[in-house]
């Protein structure tokens, strides 16, 4: 099991305290840097100093750490054209000596579009938009050198691109697509993922999602064992009893319900809820840390390393 480090950044906080965490990250032994891709805070935190933007963010963490995976979970198809961000990401692929994975998803957050001026269309046309982005983005960046990548979609048509820059890794990064819809969501990452991520599911409802996918791959004729499993939950773990309810209350949860709805607990009770997750077949878990100014917490959660690795 893969453990790696995923930070909401559009709760408070700016590029530094980001580079804290990341070389934190790095230091501490755990596989990734994960960032979600938000512009508006959610819930009652002030959201100071504001938010940054997530490939931006990246790629001065691709020169500031030398070997972490950096990656988004998930950048929406909304916020960005599908031709300059294949060419943002492909960047800073090169910048990070081959070490992006791109978490891309349909986009969710109305308000957040509303508070900077983004179109937000209905969910059909979102989930249109998104497929054709994800054939646009991975043609580009699949298309070899000296070849053009042409498209003609309904929202989005491409013609004669070189397909340029490439990205370090080939054929490409690897796509990583998230979500328990039923139906879409699967047939894409059967077609476009290497990696399927449930975020904040119960174990019963990421397994039937897992198994979603697994049954689109068999019905695209791809074999299941090639795409990854993994999993995204709220981690809260403390030594003691006092030390939990310290960290649950300073990110505005319960403990209690941190236990149902999350990881949380000792280091011991933590890691026993990670294997449930990989005893229905996840082989990564997304760790979600909302005090980003805590380190002591990213220390202790290293001790689940030896555990889970």
């Amino acid at each position: 099991m893969k453990l790696r480090i995923f930070t909401e950044p559009q709760q408070g906080a700016s590029y530094q305290t980001l580079l804290r965490v990341a070389k934190a990250t790095e230091d501490l032994g755990f596989d990734a840097f994960f960032r979600s891709d938000h512009y508006l805070k959610m819930g009652d935190v002030s959201g100071l100093p504001g938010p940054t933007d997530a490939w931006i963010t990246l790629a001065g963490l691709a020169l500031q750490t030398s070997r972490i995976r950096l990656g988004t979970l998930m950048s929406p198809a909304t916020f960005r054209y599908p031709g300059p961000l294949a060419i943002s990401v492909a960047q800073v692929d090169q910048m990070s000596e081959g070490r992006v994975e791109f978490g891309f998803g349909a986009g969710w957050f109305d308000a957040e579009h509303s508070a900077y001026a983004i179109p937000f269309p209905d969910t059909r046309e979102r989930f249109d938009r998104y497929a054709e982005q994800l054939a646009i983005i991975t043609g580009l960046w699949e298309t070899p050198v000296g070849e053009k990548f042409n498209y003609t979609g309904t929202y989005y048509s491409v013609t004669d691109s070189p397909g340029l820059p490439k990205s370090a890794q080939q054929p490409r990064p690897p796509v990583l697509i998230g979500g328990a819809g039923p139906k879409r969501t699967p047939m894409l990452a059967a077609r476009y993922a290497d990696e399927y991520n449930v975020p904040f599911s119960s174990i019963d409802d990421t397994a039937a999602a897992f198994r979603r996918v697994k049954q689109a791959c068999k019905a695209a004729g791809r074999a299941e064992e090639t795409m990854l499993y993994s999993a995204a939950q709220v981690v809260c773990c403390g030594r003691t009893p006092d030390e939990l309810a310290k960290r649950a209350a300073a990110i505005g949860r319960k403990v209690d319900d941190l236990r149902v709805n999350g990881l949380a607990g000792t280091p011991e009770e933590v890691g026993d809820r990670i294997a449930e997750f990989a005893g229905v077949g996840a082989t990564t878990m997304y760790l979600q840390v909302l005090d980003l100014d805590d380190l002591d917490h990213l220390e202790l959660l290293a001790e689940l390393l030896p555990a889970v690795g």
